[in-house]
């Protein structure tokens, strides 16, 4: 699922787990809370892909996502994030994340395997995958504040 508008189309092919069609291992996994406008917290455990062949590869191949889990791509500073669903085999919500911790967007229920860009539609500092209908099932909105350290808000 690059995320760079399809900046590193080779770096993708020289990515052990792309060439073996096989998930990355797991990352680092870090805490991450989402709350609500009406002040619900949703916490998750997130894998943190950080650098370029993490990102590059993200959640392809992963036959599923649990209900609170994720993966947070830090991308360091604001910038346009696009994403695709190249060899990912499980439904995805987007969560697009500005860098005052806020969600900027939401793309719910991603289509597997899908090459379609998904974009942030503005700057953004990081973009988290969860499983589809999680932004559903908890009621997530556009200004609802994510906590983690990259934002410099954690608790």
């Amino acid at each position: 699922m690059l995320r760079r508008s399809l900046l590193g189309l080779a770096g993708l092919l020289a990515t052990p787990a792309l060439a073996q069609n096989q998930p990355q291992p797991r990352l680092p996994e870090e805490p991450l809370i989402i709350v609500t406008r009406d002040g619900k917290r949703h916490e998750f455990r997130v894998e943190m892909a950080l650098s370029m062949d993490q990102q590059m590869v993200g959640l392809m191949f992963r036959p599923s996502v649990g209900p609170n889990e994720g993966m947070l791509f830090d991308w360091g500073q604001p910038r346009e994030s696009s994403m695709w669903m190249r060899n990912t085999i499980t439904s995805l919500d987007m969560v697009f994340i500005a860098a005052n911790g806020h969600i900027h967007r939401i793309a719910e229920r991603t289509v597997p395997y899908s090459l379609a860009a998904i974009d942030s539609r503005g700057p953004v500092r990081a973009t988290l995958e969860l499983a589809a209908g999680t932004a559903e099932r908890l009621g997530l909105r556009v200004g609802d504040r994510v906590i983690q350290r990259i934002f410099g808000n954690a608790d």
